[in-house]
Order: structure tokens, then C-alpha cells, then sequence
């Protein structure tokens, strides 16, 4: 959680998902309430308190639309926001702690040495930076206090990181394990699957039955008339006449007027459409309706048309097997089931150890493939996050692999290699900081323990449901 806090600054909306740095600030309104009774208080960590206005102040400084808070609520982004007030109250704190400072003279130098405020030549431009400022809707001494808290943040957790250099052994181990080559035989599945031409029709009326409910397909009756200037005010001109007319479809949809008393009003004719189910195939006008269906009555633009439509009925009813796009569909989620439950059963011996070398020969005969993995970043043919994990098993182990196509594949690790290690190599320095960032990151997570340990957050919750119901 340090090395996310350490991004903090990177972005406007940080603060939102900044992880929470107390673990019993996790559990929202778990913490007892302030025994001072102070209702104008939302947190307090230690003896330190943060009041409801600066709350608020720091609400209105995260560029958050108040309509976007609103609108999230229940999505608990109060809480949200306010973990990000108490992580960056926590580091304030510390920095306290440790008389971390920066000087002005220091601070002025990070702003000239801003590329985006120098010109082509290098040399700092003060108009490029006022433009900056303007733009950004910032003051100089708000942008300069902002820069100032990000230095010092980051003061902090090189302070903490460091003197972070890792042992030889530590290194060397590292390049041991991800630059070892990797035997390895695999297996492609997708023979064993079930063919789409095998699945019977007894198949798919029994996964019908088995899904009914989550498989009901949607229809809808609906009317939409095309609006465009020729048809509306006989032209072929977008002028102010006929956004005048579609102003007035507006008024008369908000006021209620039935579909066919304005297509009346204006001479339009409609197209009726009954039983429509969403298809790839479908006209866009149609696809659109049906994405505004939760909507029953409106109109909207698309292309240099405006569509007005009405839908009177949603119904849900089961798969039809005789229509063959809904066919295809459910063939298709009997295909990929069958697949998910042979590579569940496949793994499931895997895991409970009753796959053994003589099974997987006797499964793979002719079609057991070798391929060698030249390092832990080998991804020519499996997805990197299957290579990671096939580095991560001992010898003679099985275990199911993906492709980036999501191909699965039995694969099992048949033999490490060791590369001899060349300190002089420029791959090799590369582990040194690779290793010291990996000392560093576990230096700082023992960190957020010691502060689990050093700051007591409690939250007033009274105060909490206060705030938010100020967006209600």
C-alpha cells in the first residue's frame, strides 16, 4: 500500500483509489465514536482530528464532479474519498514526525526543471508556466504547495527505503530463477473437447430446462418513425425551423403526448416491429432501441436522422430451438460448458494429486508436443501469466496453461536448466535493481504494519451519514 501511496500525486482522482493504510479503517463505521462528542469532527487519527470542512474542502479540491458523488452514493464514494484524506493526513504526519522539509530554493528548481514550462532550446519560459496555471485553473502558491507535498512524499519513502541493497546471494538467486530455461510437454485440449456437431438436440433442451430463467430471451413490440428535414419540414436543410420542431417533440414527449398523436401532428409515419430480439444483424436503428429500452419512450439522434420510437411491450420467454440464431447461441453455451467442466474434472486430479506421468502419456500419445522456455519472460507461445506460473512449480508437476487466444493446454514441467551467471552481463546488473526494488517494497509493506500499529483511526459515523446526505 506504500508503493501505491507513492503514485498518490500522479493523478487528480488519487485520492479515490488509494488503499487504505489502517486496517481498522477497513471496516466502515467499526470504530468507536469520538468519546469528545465533537459532531463537527469526521475522523480522528490519534489526537489528530479532521473537521467536517476540511472534508469538504478536500471533496471540492479532488475535481470530482458533485453530481458524479451524488450519483455514487450507494457505490460508497464518501468513504472512498475520505480513506484518501486519512492516507494523505497519515503521511503529513509522519513527515511531522521524521522534520522531513524542502526549501524554496529546491522547489524552484523542480518548477524550472519542468520540461512542459521550458522551450525548444531548454531554458525555462515564466509565460509557459503562467499558461500552465491558467489552464489548470491553478494559483502559483496552490500548484507550488501541491508540488511541495508531492516532494516531500516522496522524501518520505525514500527515507524509509533507504540504504535498500540486496546481499550478492539474493541477486544471483533471483537471476537463477528467471533466467533458467524450462523444458516443458504440453498437450492441446481442444481435441478432447466435445465437437460442436456431436452436441444433440436431447443436449440442448436439457441445458434449456437446467438454465430456463437465466436463458430467457427478450422481446419487444415497438413503432419508430426517421426524422429528418425532408421529411419534416420538406427540405433537405438543417435549419432552425426544423430544430425547432424536433424542441417541440421534446416538449410534447415531456408533456406526455402519446407516439401517434405527434406523429400525427407532424406528418410522420411510423414502422412497427413486433417480437424484436437483439441480433448482430439487426439494423443499427433497431440494436439502439432496444440498448434504450429501459427508456420506453423518447427520442434520439443517430447519423443525420433523429429516431422517435415508442415500445409497448417487454416480454421474457424461453430459448426456441426452431429459430437459429437463439440455436447457435445456446449450442454455443453447451460447447463451452462441456469445455469448463473436462478442464475442471482435469484439474481437479491435478490438484488432488490422482494424475500421474503414466496418465498424462497415456492422454497425450501422439499429441504431446516439447517446447523450451528460454526465461520466466518467455511468452512466444503460452500467455505470460501462465509462463510465471510454470516457473513457479517444482519438476514432473502438471498443471493447465493458457495462450493469449485463451487456448488451454496440460502442460507438464519437465526439466529447469541453471544459465551460468556473468556478473559482467548488462542483463545481470539489471537484477541488482530489480532485486534492491523487491527489498525496498518488502522494507515498506513491514512500514504499513509499524503504522497499523502507530495510529488509531476512528471514524464518526453520524457525521459521515451527515456528508452524505448533503449530495442527496
Amino acid at each position: 500500500m506504500i508503493s501505491s501511496l507513492r503514485n498518490f500525486a500522479k493523478t487528480k482522482l488519487a485520492g479515490v483509489f488509494v488503499g487504505i493504510i489502517i486496517l481498522p479503517f477497513v471496516f466502515w463505521g467499526m470504530g468507536d465514536m469520538f468519546s469528545s462528542g465533537n459532531t463537527n469532527n469526521v475522523v480522528k487519527i490519534n489526537e489528530k482530528s479532521i473537521s467536517t470542512e476540511e472534508f469538504i474542502e478536500y471533496l471540492n479540491s479532488s475535481g470530482i464532479p458533485e453530481k458524479t458523488i451524488r450519483e455514487n452514493l450507494d457505490q460508497n464514494i464518501i468513504e472512498e474519498l475520505l480513506s484518501g484524506l486519512v492516507s494523505t493526513t497519515l503521511l503529513d504526519l509522519e513527515i511531522n514526525d521524521f522534520e522531513l522539509s524542502i526549501s524554496k530554493l529546491i522547489l524552484l528548481k523542480k518548477i524550472k526543471e519542468n520540461k512542459n514550462f521550458r522551450d525548444e532550446n531548454g531554458i525555462f519560459q515564466r509565460i509557459k508556466y503562467e499558461k500552465f496555471l491558467l489552464e489548470n485553473n491553478l494559483s502559483a502558491p496552490g500548484f507550488e504547495q501541491r508540488l511541495k507535498t508531492r516532494e516531500l512524499q516522496k522524501n518520505l519513502f525514500d527515507y524509509i527505503g533507504a540504504g535498500t541493497t540486496s546481499p550478492q546471494f539474493l541477486i544471483n538467486k533471483l537471476y537463477e530463477e528467471e533466467s533458467q530455461k524450462l523444458d516443458i510437454e504440453f498437450i492441446d485440449l481442444k481435441d478432447f473437447y466435445v465437437k460442436k456437431e456431436n452436441i444433440t438436440e436431447e443436449e440442448l433442451n436439457k441445458f434449456i430446462i437446467e438454465n430456463k430463467e437465466q436463458l430467457k430471451v427478450e422481446y419487444l413490440d415497438f413503432s419508430y418513425s426517421i426524422i429528418n428535414p425532408k421529411n419534416l419540414i420538406g427540405i433537405d436543410d438543417f435549419n432552425q425551423t426544423f430544430f425547432d420542431k424536433i424542441d417541440q417533440i421534446e416538449i410534447d414527449i415531456s408533456n406526455e403526448f402519446d407516439f401517434k398523436t405527434i406523429i400525427s401532428n407532424f406528418n410522420l409515419t411510423s414502422i412497427d416491429i413486433k417480437d424484436f430480439k437483439f441480433s448482430p444483424d439487426s439494423n443499427e436503428i433497431e440494436k439502439k432501441i432496444f440498448e434504450l429500452r429501459n427508456n420506453k419512450f423518447d427520442i434520439f439522434e443517430i447519423g443525420n436522422d433523429y429516431i422517435l420510437y415508442h415500445i409497448k411491450n417487454i416480454s421474457q420467454k424461453e430459448p426456441d430451438l426452431n429459430d437459429d440464431q437463439i440455436k447457435q447461441e445456446v449450442l454455443e453455451l453447451v460447447f463451452q460448458k462441456n469445455k469448463f467442466d473436462y478442464n475442471q474434472k482435469l484439474l481437479n486430479e491435478i490438484t488432488n494429486k490422482k494424475f500421474n506421468n503414466n496418465n498424462f502419456l497415456e492422454l497425450g500419445k501422439e499429441k504431446i508436443q516439447m517446447i523450451k522456455l528460454n526465461s520466466v519472460r518467455d511468452n512466444k507461445k503460452f500467455d505470460i501469466n501462465a509462463v510465471e506460473v510454470l516457473y513457479s512449480l517444482p519438476e514432473k508437476s502438471f498443471t493447465l496453461i493458457n495462450d493469449e487466444n485463451n487456448n488451454i493446454y496440460l502442460a507438464k514441467v519437465k526439466k529447469f536448466e541453471k544459465q551460468i551467471i556473468d556478473t559482467n552481463k548488462e542483463e545481470f546488473k539489471q537484477y541488482i535493481d530489480k532485486q534492491n526494488s523487491k527489498s525496498k517494497n518488502s522494507l515498506l509493506k513491514s512500514y504499513d504494519t509499524f503504522l497499523n500499529d502507530k495510529y488509531d483511526v476512528s471514524l464518526n459515523q453520524q457525521t459521515i451519514d451527515r456528508v452524505k446526505n448533503y449530495f442527496k
